[in-house]
């Protein structure tokens, strides 16, 4: 018999017990895909010079030719003080330019130059075999399923931030 002093665990997922909460938790398995994913991208990338932080800034600048660091720290999901300093870094290597934007003088536009361009394309070939093996045992149908709930939860989750 319980006292007061005594706590339940509460059941935390539609009657899963508490000691199952892990494997029935959505986030314990999206922070261990991108865990895991991160450290295969530094292991990966790392003999071509680029860490997890520098890929994202330069696949960002993949779909779209000049942005703002800020629009790239967004797009890339970094902190804009991060995102800002790897911008520095890659206009030292000589991997990135930029430019005033033409529309409003205020914001300073960033792009990727030849050298930026042809290490993009020697980094996302070896990104899309790291996309191959992960994703081996999954069907189109499944990874079209995987995506479409994953854009639903980060419109969900970007509202409360």
């Amino acid at each position: 018999m319980s006292t007061d002093t005594e706590q339940k665990k509460p059941k935390l997922l539609d009657g899963d017990a508490p000691e199952h909460f892990r494997e029935m938790w959505p986030y314990f398995w999206i922070n261990r895909v991108n865990s895991y994913y991160t450290r295969a991208l530094e292991k990966r990338l790392k003999p071509l010079g680029v860490d997890a932080p520098r890929w994202r800034a330069m696949i960002s600048l993949y779909q779209q030719d000049y942005m703002s660091v800020s629009e790239i720290a967004d797009f890339s999901t970094l902190k804009l003080n991060t995102t800002t300093k790897i911008i520095q870094r890659m206009i030292a290597d000589g991997l990135v330019t930029t430019r005033v934007r033409p529309t409003d003088g205020r914001v300073t536009e960033a792009c990727l130059t030849e050298k930026g361009d042809y290490l993009r394309a020697k980094v996302l070939a070896e990104v899309m075999n790291i996309r191959e093996e992960s994703f081996q045992n999954i069907t189109p149908a499944e990874t079209k399923a995987l995506i479409s709930i994953l854009t639903k939860i980060t419109g969900d989750l970007e509202r409360m931030v």
